[in-house]
């Protein structure tokens, strides 16, 4: 009898010291389950972050040169620019643009399509009304793809705008309408 009784504190114990073992093991998978979550968010944000940290692209040719032979990208002999010919003036428009810190100039394509029939004046500024930029007349054709900046700026995302104002091509420049490009500029 005595052996019987030790066998029965013996699984006694043993089975004390499993049920122990497991809820340790239970543990250490749930902390090495939450350490491999956060090892995963964290390299899914690095990544994130190294992809979206690539260079703004450099500004190219001379800033602020007003060119004649601008290119709006648009092609001219497609039937919505000849259908634009008839209803309006065309304005180029933006999603985003970006550019370095510190940076005195802007790779943008600010200009006035070759179809449009009025001359255009076009002012660079960011939603709390700074002006970065005010251009001459721009005639049809003309435009700048590197836009001078009256001021650098700091590493975030601003709301900017272009306000394009169209005149007449006459030696009066009555004013005729104006429109909006709305955009982010993103300085890296």
């Amino acid at each position: 009898m005595f052996f019987c009784r030790s066998v029965r504190v013996g699984r006694k114990i043993l089975s004390e010291n499993f049920k122990k073992d497991l809820k340790n093991k239970k543990i250490y998978i749930t902390i090495i389950a939450a350490l491999i979550v956060a090892i995963g968010a964290l390299s899914a944000v690095l990544i994130y972050n190294n992809i979206n940290s690539q260079p703004a692209v450099p500004t190219k040719g001379v800033v602020g040169e007003v060119r004649t032979d601008w290119d709006t990208g648009i092609d001219e002999n497609s039937k919505g620019s000849d259908n634009t010919k008839k209803t309006g003036v065309q304005i180029p428009g933006y999603s985003t643009a970006e550019m370095i810190a510190g940076d005195t100039s802007l790779h943008i394509s600010i200009g006035n399509p070759k179809s449009n029939t009025c001359g255009l004046y076009a002012t660079l500024r960011l939603s709390d009304g700074t002006v970065l930029y005010k251009s001459d007349l721009l005639e049809p054709g003309s435009g700048l793809t590197d836009v001078p900046l009256s001021k650098s700026l700091e590493k975030g995302e601003y709301q900017a705008m272009v306000l394009y104002e169209c005149v007449t091509l006459d030696d009066s420049h009555q004013k005729l309408n104006s429109a909006e490009s709305e955009f982010t500029l993103k300085v890296k």
